[in-house]
């Protein structure tokens, strides 16, 4: 089965009253993983990578800082990936391109075998938001690649995504923002924040969600709702990350609850990162402390020193910069090395696997069209 545009997911969503999950995988054995516990629960997949993070998988260990060069190279390692562990998967799987900052990034993500891009207008005027979004979507839907946009601004800090306060999107707004930029999905602010600070018992406002819905159905016009800053953040994850000698505070997550209610009101997609990061973070302490001889490992020693030296942090990327080959293109040079993918993975189907149940997305798969690029930058053509 192809690597698939993110549209025919979309449809699906919007026909059958469910949601997708897209999960951001940082490492080769994370989308093995994750196309792995797709395939098992027979859910069409939705793969991330965040603009810096294509960074990160093309060796900047300080991806904060990444060029547009090390995008170029992490997006073609990251697309590599997909296609070897998915090609050939039963399930269809979309490779999505989440927070491109310039178009620049976005057409590095195409290049490099992205099927799908997300373009961030979101700090930007409406008027440049648009431009610079209506411009990514003429790139893309030539070449059959779906486009999601952002209106509207989330609090809170991810990669380079930083805000102190968040705007909540106005319905108008977004189906005029759809109307013009024609793009697929449309990320909106109503209450979800970035990271795992979220804030105890969010309130989803799913007025706004149900409102957009109205209006695009009022003006016939198709967009898929996307709930970025999503993570649930399990408290039992923190727990024990902080049992196995951790120093996490402040952390809470949007409860499944609310997203469940949020699909029901209009959300297709809903984007996951933090949660995936705290489990495998969790996997890698509870490795060293099980297995004790391997603290001292020629290979993946300094993991441990980094997880003992920055015990507030849990993004896996600050504790995985030792063994950068492995997480670039998946190589397995020792025992040791197998043993910190095997926690990868596991982190990896934990989350990925309780979030296809709780989205409903379980199933679904047969539902979800088939059709290559070249098929659907056809069908762009048709639409306008």
């Amino acid at each position: 089965m192809p690597i698939v545009p993110l549209r025919p997911l979309l449809e699906a969503t919007e026909k059958y009253n469910f949601a997708f999950g897209a999960f951001n995988v940082n490492a080769a054995a994370q989308v093995k993983a994750a196309v792995e516990v797709h395939e098992m629960f027979r859910s069409a997949a939705i793969l991330q990578g965040a603009d810096l993070a294509n960074g990160y998988m093309g060796g900047r260990k300080d991806f904060l800082n990444s060029t547009l060069e090390d995008k170029k190279t992490g997006a073609k390692n990251i697309g590599n990936a997909v296609k070897k562990y998915g090609m050939y998967s039963p399930v269809p799987i979309v490779l999505h391109l989440d927070h491109g900052k310039d178009f620049d990034s976005v057409k590095a993500a195409i290049d490099g075998g992205y099927t799908s891009v997300m373009i961030d207008g979101s700090s930007l005027p409406f008027d440049e938001n648009v431009e610079l979004t209506r411009e990514v979507v003429k790139y893309a839907h030539a070449r059959g690649v779906s486009v999601e946009g952002e209106l509207g601004v989330l609090a809170g800090v991810e990669d380079h995504v930083f805000s102190e306060d968040s705007t909540y999107t106005n319905p108008l707004s977004a189906v005029d923002f759809i109307r013009k930029t024609q793009v697929d999905a449309l990320a909106i602010s109503y209450g979800t924040m970035h990271g795992a600070v979220k804030g105890k018992n969010v309130k989803l406002r799913r007025e706004i969600v149900i409102a957009i819905k109205e209006c695009l159905k009022h003006e016939k016009l198709f967009g898929v709702l996307v709930s970025h800053g999503s993570s649930t953040v399990p408290k039992y994850i923190v727990d024990e990350i902080n049992g196995l000698g951790g120093e996490i505070k402040n952390a809470d997550g949007i409860a499944v609850s609310e997203l469940k209610q949020a699909i029901q009101s209009g959300i297709g997609k809903i984007n996951v990162d933090t949660d995936l990061r705290l489990a495998v973070t969790r996997n890698l302490k509870e490795f060293f402390r099980y297995n004790p001889s391997k603290r001292d490992s020629a290979s993946i020693g300094k993991i441990y020193e980094l997880l003992e030296e920055k015990k507030n942090q849990f993004d896996p990327r600050v504790f995985l910069t030792p063994v950068m080959d492995t997480v670039m293109y998946g190589t397995v040079p020792d025992d040791d090395i197998a043993g910190i993918i095997e926690c990868m993975e596991n982190g990896v189907k934990e989350v990925i696997g309780t979030l296809i149940v709780d989205f409903g997305s379980v199933g679904k798969a047969p539902l979800v069209e088939c059709i290559t690029l070249e098929e659907m930058a056809e069908r762009y053509k048709e639409m306008y």
